[in-house]
């Protein structure tokens, strides 16, 4: 995992969208302050366990926290809770889909990328930094900042993802307000 520390890594699949492996200097406010949530959680372990987030701990954040779940083989990710900032972005609510249902309309090199983000964070239980322009997914989507946590019941095997995406939710509210007759 060190020599791996704030290596950028081109996700080939999203044009003009970059993931870092263990970012190690974050300066959006929320994701810092998630991962640095997560590695307190986590102590001495590989990842922490989903009983040892506290949603409550979160409360500022909460609109940008997404958790999901890892599927079988890391075949696929289900959304478990999204928060409401980030339904607004992408403009419809997804929890209980998975990331296949959710990103499908934007086609399969949008379904791909955002599987291999998961994919990564799950298997290599790495924190994960997605991050850039998201003109691939449609127009109007904007620049995004994402973070990317795997979480452990067992301590060895990834069941779930803690997530937190960002991006300048007062533009996406005026885009929205701007759209209503």
């Amino acid at each position: 995992m060190t020599g791996d520390r704030g290596r950028r890594v081109m996700v080939e699949r999203l044009q003009k969208t970059a993931s870092e492996i263990c970012p190690a200097h974050l300066e959006q406010p929320t994701l810092a302050a998630v991962l640095d949530y997560w590695q307190q959680k986590r102590g001495d372990r590989i990842m922490p366990a989903r009983a040892d987030i506290n949603p409550l701990e979160l409360k500022e954040h909460l609109g940008w926290i997404i958790l999901v779940d890892v599927l079988p083989d890391f075949a696929d990710f289900r959304y478990r809770l999204i928060g409401t900032k980030v339904s607004r972005y992408f403009g419809e609510e997804s929890t209980g889909r998975t990331v296949s249902e959710a990103f499908g309309r934007f086609g399969p090199g949008a379904v791909k990328g955002v599987q291999a983000i998961h994919r990564k964070a799950a298997r290599d239980h790495v924190p994960m930094r997605a991050y850039g322009g998201a003109a691939w997914l449609a127009d109007g989507f904007d620049y995004f900042d994402a973070l990317f946590l795997p979480l452990s019941d067992d301590g060895k095997t990834a069941n779930m993802i803690l997530s937190a995406f960002t991006f300048d939710y007062s533009a996406v509210q005026a885009k929205s307000q701007s759209a209503l007759p």
